[in-house]
């Protein structure tokens, strides 16, 4: 079977111009909704005698009407550390560990309550997003280098598409962003780039086997070919992530649903928009195979 993907080249252009139009604007107007990790809150660790249900916990905190609530397990079930908006006062553990005891009484202890403080979140955006750029530029000189500068633009472009309409989305639901989802961010940017680079190779390998296919033909052969191998790689990594996603606590739920958003984009750029962008710089098969030095004509008199 031969699908016809570039045959549909123009058509998912302007979705993907749509979809990345669209995160821009949401990430303009509406921004990313930071976690505590970045903005800065009260955290308060608290031990229980059994394990408590954390949607109860969560549930009892937000009726007395705490701010942006986060509950966890922290190194054990009956360790929870919760993580909330209000303003840090001294008191405020004594306050959330009264609240917690008022249900059914339970047996509950304080082990501490403290303040994050927001510098050190506004310092980890810029950081990360300085790791996401130094990705994406050895991204590039490493595409370069093994492959071609046209490979290497189009596979840059193809991953940050794949990283704005990930952003994009987050933004557009108002999905929390911390730090578990920045290292979702990095690890799609080395999937993606993965599989971009399976098709990258057997694009260059069928430039010198195929002498008398046209690059149109040629890619979309490739694309057909490494076809089985991208969708097998995407199902069964996407499967774990779902097993995280429904079964993983909340602690990794925001991390599973980054990485699922972003597998699934990732595959759909490695299939069309890297070898879309191929095509649009009219790579050639002389921009991969050298052609032959002329034998010197002999000089001799």
């Amino acid at each position: 079977m031969n699908i016809p993907f570039m045959a549909m080249r123009k058509i998912i252009a302007m979705i993907s111009v749509a979809m990345v139009l669209a995160s821009l604007g949401s990430l303009a107007v509406k921004g990313l909704k930071f976690g505590l990790d970045f903005t800065g809150g009260s955290l308060i660790e608290v031990q229980y005698e059994q394990a408590p249900a954390l949607d109860d916990v969560r549930t009892l905190l937000a009726d007395a009407e705490y701010q942006d609530v986060t509950v966890q397990n922290f190194g054990s079930p009956v360790d929870v550390v919760v993580r909330m908006g209000n303003a840090y006062t001294p008191t405020l553990g004594d306050e959330v560990l009264s609240t917690l005891r008022d249900n059914d009484n339970v047996q509950v202890e304080l082990m501490r309550s403290e303040y994050v403080g927001g510098q050190v979140g506004e310092e980890l955006r810029e950081q990360g997003g300085l790791g996401m750029l130094l990705a994406l530029a050895i991204v590039m000189v490493y595409v370069a280098v093994r492959f071609q500068f046209k490979f290497s633009v189009a596979s840059v472009v193809a991953l940050a598409h794949d990283v704005i309409i990930t952003l994009g989305i987050f933004s557009l639901f108002e999905l929390e962003f911390d730090l578990t989802v920045l290292a979702a961010i990095l690890a799609v940017i080395g999937y993606s780039l993965n599989d971009t680079i399976v098709v990258c190779d057997r694009i260059r390998e069928n430039f010198r086997i195929m002498r008398d296919t046209t690059p149109y033909e040629l890619i979309n052969e490739s694309i057909n070919q490494t076809l089985g191998r991208t969708i097998i790689t995407s199902m069964t990594t996407m499967f774990v992530l779902l097993v995280l996603f429904f079964f993983g606590g909340e602690s990794i739920h925001n991390f599973s649903l980054a990485l699922l958003i972003g597998i699934l984009i990732g595959t759909y750029s490695s299939i069309f928009v890297a070898a879309n962008l191929l095509l649009a710089q009219n790579i050639t098969r002389e921009d991969l195979v050298p052609t032959p030095k002329e034998e010197l004509e002999d000089e001799m008199p």
